[in-house]
């Protein structure tokens, strides 16, 4: 239904002295390694190249890494999201052991190398290290380039616990499971009751065609529908792309109270598909973005390709509004800090950013039309300092320790390019 054209705008941003603040961005989905890949898988290896395809070049990549790599690329990944107006980070963690699978002396070596650099950069980070246990629905053995990612179902749950006594003000741990065709039932089952009531879940689900096409040959239901016939999902669960969804699927997860990560360069870059956001906001849907494969680190291209992308499907413009306001970025913006909180587990709202009075694309911007100019307007960085819990991380567009980090992460990608 179209909303009034006199519908109040609901504000997000405020002026204050040298530019518009707003609150920072909750990055809910990132696999920090794949950074180093970005722009690395362009070239085609088969006329119908895929995810599935792509994922040939991640396996090779994956399997250059140790903790100090991790770390190096890491750290500058979060000096980038920083800079770009995330402030806190859901990090979706499986790259657990050394290449040939067998645990490192410190058996959370790679996680301690993410809440480092976290720590080191100043963003919050969600750490959800993951359970991968199998190579598909029917149980088959991981692969020898999944060895590093597995765990059984003692050995991760040990994992957890040292990592969730390091909580604190800047330190979230949750539990991702990897996939369904990743952990079997009675796993899924064993991890969740073991879980702190509080802890927040986060599972990739529904991202491939082949995926439900599977799901649906060996557990005679589509994997959306599985999980909440057989999940207590609700507001501490987060479902990563659940791009191919039926209306059943789309009202039941806007009735869960679930968020949904949509990763909108990611999944174009894979060629996964759109997700069907117009029937899940008028369902009342949870929903925020990530950068998953960090081909973009900027909330700016995620938000404007997930309105876009919809456009192009539908053939008509402005589609993700609501009843509070007939702003496309008012209302993407609000979608995405209203999730922040259960998908994270951080009430985080006194980290702020603040975009550039003196940008072009925001000359005689007002509080109602700066959303809409920042998001659809341009490609010109604006995002001008960010304070992250009472610290200013990023001052005049630049991380205090950027050039620093910088170098490091040149070395450590010369390593791993085998430069």
């Amino acid at each position: 239904m179209p909303v009034a054209p006199d519908a109040p705008h609901a504000a997000v941003a405020r002026q204050v002295a040298g530019g518009w603040q707003l609150p920072a961005i909750a990055n809910l989905h990132s696999h920090a390694f794949q950074r180093a890949m970005a722009g690395l898988a362009e070239r085609q290896t088969h006329p119908e190249d895929s995810f599935w395809t792509w994922r040939e070049t991640m396996y090779r990549m994956a399997a250059r890494f140790d903790p100090d790599s991790l770390y190096a690329v890491a750290r500058q990944l979060y000096v980038e999201m920083l800079e770009a107006g995330y402030g806190s980070v859901c990090e979706f963690h499986y790259l657990h052991h050394a290449p040939d699978g067998r645990p490192y002396a410190d058996p959370a070596a790679m996680s301690q190398a993410l809440i480092a650099a976290a720590r080191d950069t100043g963003i919050r980070l969600t750490l959800l290290p993951v359970l991968y246990m199998t190579g598909g629905f029917d149980g088959r053995a991981l692969g020898e380039r999944q060895k590093r990612f597995g765990h059984d179902v003692d050995g991760y749950l040990r994992l957890f616990e040292t990592l969730h006594a390091q909580t604190g003000d800047m330190l979230r741990v949750g539990c991702a499971l990897h996939s369904l065709r990743a952990v079997p039932p009675d796993a899924m089952r064993a991890v969740l009751a073991a879980l702190p009531a509080d802890a927040r879940i986060h599972i990739h689900i529904a991202e491939q065609v082949g995926e439900v096409q599977d799901c649906l040959a060996i557990r005679d239901l589509r994997p959306v529908e599985w999980l909440l016939q057989n999940a207590d999902v609700d507001a501490r669960w987060t479902l990563v792309h659940a791009t191919h969804l039926n209306d059943w699927e789309v009202a039941g997860i806007a009735k869960s109270g679930a968020t949904v990560a949509i990763c909108p360069t990611t999944e174009a870059n894979l060629g996964d598909g759109l997700f069907r956001l117009r029937e899940y906001l008028d369902a009342g849907g949870a929903w925020g973005i990530g950068s998953d494969s960090h081909i973009s680190v900027s909330p700016v291209e995620e938000l404007r390709w997930l309105e876009y992308g919809q456009r192009l499907v539908k053939r008509r413009r402005n589609i993700a509004v609501g009843d509070a306001s007939t702003s496309v970025g008012e209302t993407l913006l609000h979608g995405a800090y209203a999730s922040a909180k259960n998908a994270t587990g951080f009430d985080a709202g006194g980290d702020t950013l603040v975009l550039d009075a003196e940008a072009p694309l925001l000359a005689a911007a007002t509080a109602g039309d700066v959303a809409d100019r920042w998001l659809f307007s341009g490609n010109r960085p604006c995002v001008k300092d960010v304070h992250i819990a009472g610290r200013r991380v990023v001052a005049d567009g630049r991380h205090a320790d950027g050039a620093a980090v910088l170098a490091h992460y040149r070395t450590a990608l010369a390593k791993l390019s085998g430069m």
